[in-house]
């Protein structure tokens, strides 16, 4: 049969309409002869193996989730910052925000919902942009830290320098890499 112009698909769009077929039609199944390929057989014409449309398949869980159930008790919940690292993908990794998230708590914990900050795109444009909830400035970044982790905690000889009177350290200057490297926008 020979189609118009119009209605030929390439080979591509001719692939992918039949994924979409074999998709919605809930899968597909082999039937028929293994197929063996014309190197193995030495023929021409070699069978092949006839896909054609089977049952929906059975809805299973993934041995691997079934697996986790069983410990999801005993492994602790992680930060969801999902919303920050659309913007601020460069923290995912980063020591003080990771280890953070790894004992849930996440940005918002320092540095507020930012629901504007988090709205605002206009710095993609040259805009100023709208600075988060809470920031710190360098001589708040200690007191900030030290909110949840007292003197008492942390007092040993590698945070001398922290608790100096002059020259003081802040905690992110060995505790990763938390400052922006470049401004790209002053607040408002």
């Amino acid at each position: 049969m020979r189609f118009p112009a119009r209605c030929r698909l390439n080979g591509t769009a001719a692939i992918l309409l039949s994924m979409v077929v074999i998709l919605t039609t809930g899968g597909c199944e082999q039937t028929g002869a293994t197929a063996q390929s014309a190197l193995e057989t030495g023929a021409t014409d070699a069978p092949r193996t006839v896909l054609t449309p089977g049952p929906a398949p059975v809805a299973q869980a993934p041995l691997l989730l079934l697996d986790g159930e069983e410990n999801e008790a005993e492994s602790p919940a992680v930060a969801d910052n999902s919303r920050c690292f659309v913007c601020h993908i460069n923290y995912v990794a980063e020591a003080i925000a990771a280890n953070h998230a790894r004992q849930n708590i996440g940005c918002i914990h320092c540095h507020g919902g930012s629901d504007a900050h988090i709205a605002d795109e206009s710095w993609g444009s040259g805009g100023n942009g709208t600075a988060p909830d809470v920031m710190y400035a360098k001589d708040k970044i200690n007191p900030a830290c030290m909110a949840c982790h007292p003197k008492e905690k942390i007092d040993s000889p590698q945070h001398e320098m922290v608790f100096a009177e002059s020259d003081a350290k802040v905690c992110t200057d060995c505790h990763g890499d938390h400052r922006l490297s470049q401004r790209r926008c002053r607040w408002r």
